[in-house]
This record gives structure tokens, sequence and C-alpha cells, in this order.
């Protein structure tokens, strides 16, 4: 019997290779059949650029440009510079390059009204340039929207001021409190301001002592009118009538028309002005002319004051209370002072050669506050003297200035009728802010 022939394993594992192998091959044999029946596509780039008509419809369509709405830009000819605290003429054109011999031509035509002396926040100046020479041609000072002040080349060293005021409509309020603390405090959480509150008190300093004489739950009220110019606060304001009444006292205050305050009956709250601001006699040197031709230029420059010829260290007087409002030294008008009486005068005395007083000190009528003398520009020791009511310059020799302790008896009846409009005002408080009248006036707010 034969015997039976059996693979070895290392024949069997050959084997079993070669049909994995076979296999495989058929597997790839068939994938690339099946591969060669499936359609291709072009790529992107290949599709065609013509839209079906539908298609089409949808598509984006071109939009249009969106307009500027930007602001044009601002010529560079023209600077402008909204003032901030530590600003001072001098750094403001070093920093636009202008030339300090400007600056000087703008100073001395400056001088009789001494506007740029004091630059506050909120003020603004903007200056036009030759846009060839970049000579300044004309610098414009907005000191509020009723206010404001230009300064126009006339010639290579000459400028011309001019000042526009806008009346504006003056808007009359009613605030009133109860006194709970210190009175400063109480009035100005009504909404009157520091100084409002300030000339309130100084109105009744004669009468009344605010330190031992006040208690809380006594009550104030006052008539307030406050300047709009186009709906614009501008931040002048007047005091029109104060009351301040406790248990056992009651004490009011009135304007009238000659700027002096008086009491219901008539008699004034302030001592009387000096018609002179020094002791003893001096001659006129220089009379008040606001139209005055100046010798060289034949050009109006005008002089805002009363020139006292007198000897330099001559005692200069305040000529009625208030409060030193400026204590400067400028370069034409010299060493000078500014004092504001009540809420409507303001005195200066300008070319001292001594300053005894401080900037916010509260002077008596007669109290010295300086020396005669020759400083700044000047031909001479002299007393530059300038009153000045309701924000215009007058002439202080002659002007109707507070030289009585009473209203005169031929104006009574239209003192009295004012009395008892601001009184009836003063009662009908029903709360702290009440808004009384539209506007009155401008009348009321002319030179006197």
């Amino acid at each position: 019997m034969n015997a039976i022939w059996k693979p070895t394993l290392e024949q069997q594992r050959k084997k079993r290779r070669n049909r994995q192998l076979l296999f495989a091959g058929i597997l790839v044999s068939l994938a690339l059949t099946v591969y060669a029946y499936i359609p291709s596509y072009p790529e992107p780039e290949t599709i065609p650029t013509e839209q079906p008509e539908v298609a089409q419809q949808f598509a984006a369509q071109p939009t249009e440009p969106e307009p500027d709405t930007a602001a044009p830009a601002q010529p560079d000819n023209i600077l402008t510079k909204d003032i901030t605290d530590g600003d001072t003429l001098s750094s403001i054109f070093d920093g636009f390059g202008i030339n300090q011999t400007t600056m000087y031509q703008i100073l001395a035509t400056d001088e009789p009204y001494l506007a740029l002396d004091v630059l506050r926040p909120g003020n603004k100046l903007t200056f036009t340039l030759d846009q060839t020479t970049r000579q300044l041609l004309t610098m414009e000072l907005y000191i509020h929207p009723g206010k404001q002040v230009i300064y126009q080349r006339v010639d290579d060293e000459n400028f011309e001021y001019q000042e526009i005021n806008l009346p504006g409509v003056w808007e009359q309020e009613l605030l009133s409190g109860e006194i709970q603390g210190s009175f400063y405090l109480s009035a100005m959480a009504t909404g009157l301001t520091e100084n409002e509150a300030a000339n309130i008190a100084d109105m009744f300093e004669s009468r009344l002592d605010f330190c031992r004489e006040i208690r809380a739950g006594d009550h104030f009220e006052v008539v307030r009118s406050r300047q709009f110019v186009n709906g614009e606060f501008s931040g002048q304001s007047q005091i029109l009538g104060a009351r301040i009444s406790g248990r056992n006292y009651r004490h009011d205050a009135f304007l009238f028309d000659d700027g002096n305050y008086y009491d219901h009956d008539g008699k004034s709250l302030a001592r009387a002005f000096r018609r002179y601001p020094f002791a003893g006699h001096y001659p006129v040197s220089s009379s008040f002319n606001p139209r005055r031709l100046h010798p060289v230029t034949n050009r109006i420059s005008p002089h805002n004051g009363t020139d006292f010829a007198m000897p330099i260290g001559t005692a200069v007087l305040a000529a009625g209370d208030g409060v030193v409002t400026r204590v400067k030294n400028h370069p034409f008008a010299g060493k000078y002072i500014e004092i504001q009486h009540g809420g409507n005068y303001q005195t200066r005395y300008l070319h001292l050669s001594r300053i005894m007083v401080k900037r916010g000190q509260h002077v008596k009528r007669g109290q010295q506050i300086a020396q005669s003398g020759n400083t700044g520009r000047s031909t001479g020791p002299h007393l530059h003297y300038e009153l000045h009511v309701k924000d215009r310059v007058v002439n202080p020799l002659r002007a109707k200035i507070p030289m009585t302790a009473a209203i005169p008896k031929a104006k009574l009846p239209q003192f009295s009728a004012r009395v008892s409009e601001l009184t009836a005002l003063m009662n009908s408080r029903d709360t702290e802010h009440q808004q009384i009248a539209t506007s009155h006036s401008e009348s009321n707010h002319e030179s006197i």
C-alpha cells in the first residue's frame, strides 16, 4: 500500500501566502475597474462664467458707495485753541508758532479792555493766518455765547478791537431752601453758585451775623435772572432779590435800576461809593474818552478811565466795599487791581507801584489797597481809575453811583412796585426750584 503524501509545515505556509497574494490582486483589479466608471467633474476654475437666468436674479448687485459724512477739514490757516487750566497767552502763541512781537501788538490793543488778562476754561481762541506769509490776520476770543472779542489787523504793527455782545434772553427763576448747616452750602444745594451765595452774604453783612444768628430750619428765597443765547446758558446771571428769614428776623434785598441793593423800605444795604479813590486833591491829567483818537495812528484808541497825576507812592483807596477779583502785572497796564462791588459794579486801579491786597480778599470802602506808581506803558506817575457798571465802562466822575443811603423820594413808587412784584414771587415758593417767567426786558440790563 502506497503511503499518503502530506505537505510539510513550510509548504503549507507558502501555499497560504500564495492564496493571500492572489486574493489581494483580485481586489486591486476590481477597484481599478470600478474607478474607471466614476464620472469626472471640472475643476472650480473651469465653471462657465455665464450663469443661468434664474441664478442671475439672485446674484449680488453692485452697491453705490456710501456718502462721506465726515466734517470738512478745517483750513490749515485757521487754528483754534480751547483754553484749559494752566494755559497762558504766551504759551499758546509759541505753540502755534506765532511770534511774540505779534502777541505784544495784540496786548497793546487790549490794554484799555484787559479782556485777555484772564483766560478761563470754556474760553476759546481762534487764529486766522495769511495763507502765504502765515502772518496773523485776526484773533477771536470766545468768552461765552453772549460775548466775543475780535482783534483785527489793520497794518503791520497794529490791531483793532471789536467786542460782540449778544443780548439773548434773560430768564427769571425762584430758588428757595431751608438752611441746614451753613448758608453757603444750603444755597449752593438749591443751584446757586458759590459767587452768588457770597454776593448774597455780602448784601446782608451789615444786618445779619451769619455765624451767630442763623439757625437750622431758617429759610431763604432768591430771585435770579440768567442769560440764554440761542438756548444756551451764557454763564451770566444776576440776583434780582433775596430774602432770609428765621423765627425772630427777616431781611430782604432788592436790586434797583441804579445797580444798588435796598431793603423793602428803600434803605441801602451798601455803604455809598467814594467818587475819588484817594484822599486829598489831585488834578485830572487825562479824562475819560471812549472815542479818543490816537495822536500817532489817528485811529480810535479809547481811554476807558480817568487819569490823576500824583506822586509815586500815594495811597490808593477802595472806592467801595467789595472783593478783589484781579491782581495782575500787565506789560502795558502795569500792576493793577480789580474789585467787584456787589453784582453790578467793578473798579480798576492801574499803573500801581505796590499792591497791598490779594485776590479773593474782602475790602472796605476807603481801605488802602495800593500805592500809585508809573508801571507799564506810562508817560509819567499817575493813577488810572476805571468804573464798570453792569459790565460796561462808564465815566467815574459822572456816573450815577450809590452816593446816598436811600432811594430818592421821587423814585420810591417805582421801587415799591418792583418790591411788590419780587415779594409776590418769593411768597409763591412751592418747590426749591420754580420757573416763574420766561424772560424780562433787556432794559433792566442797560448801563447806567
